[in-house]
């Protein structure tokens, strides 16, 4: 086998994710070849010693690595621009994963409050029951993350934009606080995804992705991805994962290539369809606010366009009359489907003080900002005029 990357030419994104990391069998196959097999057989038992002494390259078994998978760690770390990358059988396996990497018992770990309901979890629940001391912040506020570095501090964790907020963290500043008290940045980039948003290019020392979101795109496959310098995976990440068995499957790292070859074509249209959507609910009946990274009303605008190429695929809206109105919205909707995925080719909506953020306290949802009248809304590849309606004519339902 051999890869198809170009060592002399810089490839643009879009040649990386069809082309990236491909290895090809004696058979030249043009699509990937997906190798669902649990072990791999040795000419020798010679051959086997030394490959499990890591003297001869070659795989021993697709719990630790597999050949198909290793094509989309290779394409992910190219489209990313990653030394180095892992994938996980899960977005939620790849932030445990790599949190659980970094620290050890007696560590302390800051993370921006604002995060996923099950990434709270980790940083809240999780790691304590292992001694790992961690302090929530507002990561809005640089003067709240300086405060909560401590001398033991090893990891700051965000995501940006934020689930469903949408805040806008500054990556870079965050990223200068964290290496100023010796600890690595983590970063969950799935609502920009690699084409919008590129962390390590603003200092992240790692990168996570589920990619069950917008790689895979048409909701068939769970996923997860770690992106770090190879001294982070080899060192410290891929022993967790070897031992632990996170392990993406060999079929849904093909669904994953597969699905990165159309993400720029995919992204792109939801991109521009979103900020369309957001600018046709802005003044609808009943509708408070409308949360979009890229509108000039969204408190941190400015920012966003400084380290995002795009407004993404998300948005939030609020709707006057709480969660009866939020329902009466989402019921009324018929191109746009309830689901609490995002990043699909289907617009999905859903009310997350009731799905992704219910386990939280009424007063954390607050002051988080999830209100009973929110709704976040993923948009997808349907005719943007056809979304436009639906969203109109549900406005009007909840507004009755």
């Amino acid at each position: 086998m051999s890869a198809s990357e170009h060592p002399a030419r810089k490839l643009r994104p879009a040649t990386r994710m069809v082309h990236g990391g491909t290895m090809r069998s004696q058979f030249g196959e043009t699509s990937e070849a997906l190798f669902l097999t649990q072990g791999f057989v040795y000419e020798t038992a010679e051959a086997a010693e030394a490959r499990f002494k890591g003297e001869q390259p070659g795989f021993v078994y697709s719990r630790f690595s597999n050949p198909t998978v290793a094509m989309f760690e290779e394409r992910m770390a190219l489209l990313e621009g990653a030394e180095a990358a892992r994938a996980t059988a899960s977005g939620m396996a790849a932030v445990t994963a790599a949190l659980m990497s970094l620290v050890r018992a007696g560590d302390h770990v800051v993370a921006a409050r604002a995060l996923f309901g099950s990434c709270l979890y980790i940083v809240e629940e999780w790691l304590p029951r292992f001694g790992v001391a961690t302090t929530l912040v507002d990561g809005t506020d640089l003067d709240q993350w300086r405060a909560a570095m401590q001398s033991n501090t090893k990891v700051c964790f965000l995501e940006s934009p934020t689930n469903p907020q949408l805040e806008i963290l500054d990556i870079a500043a965050i990223a200068e606080i964290a290496h100023k008290g010796g600890a690595k940045l983590v970063v969950d980039n799935v609502f920009a995804t690699p084409l919008l948003q590129q962390p390590f290019d603003l200092g992240a020392d790692v990168v996570v992705y589920s990619t069950t979101k917008h790689i895979d795109g048409q909701g068939r496959c769970l996923g997860g991805c770690i992106l770090a310098a190879r001294d982070i995976i080899d060192g410290q990440i891929h022993n967790i994962l070897r031992q632990t068995g996170p392990s993406l499957s060999p079929f849904n790292a093909w669904i994953m290539l597969k699905g990165l070859e159309t993400l720029p074509l995919r992204v792109g249209q939801q991109t521009a369809s979103a900020a369309r959507v957001a600018d046709a609910l802005v003044g609808l009946p009943g509708v408070a606010r409308v949360l979009y990274p890229f509108r000039d009303d969204h408190p941190q605008s400015a920012l966003a366009r400084r380290q995002m190429k795009g407004g993404g695929t998300v948005l939030a809206l609020e709707l006057d009359g709480g969660k009866a109105a939020a329902f009466r919205f989402a019921n009324a909707l018929e191109v746009v489907k309830i689901s609490n995925n995002l990043g699909d080719a289907k617009s999905l909506i859903t009310h997350p003080a009731t799905t992704t953020h219910q386990r939280l306290k009424p007063e954390t949802r607050a002051a988080m900002g999830i209100g009973e009248g929110m709704l976040r809304l993923s948009i997808g590849l349907e005719d943007i005029d056809d979304l436009i309606e639906d969203v109109t004519l549900a406005a009007m339902a909840a507004a009755r």
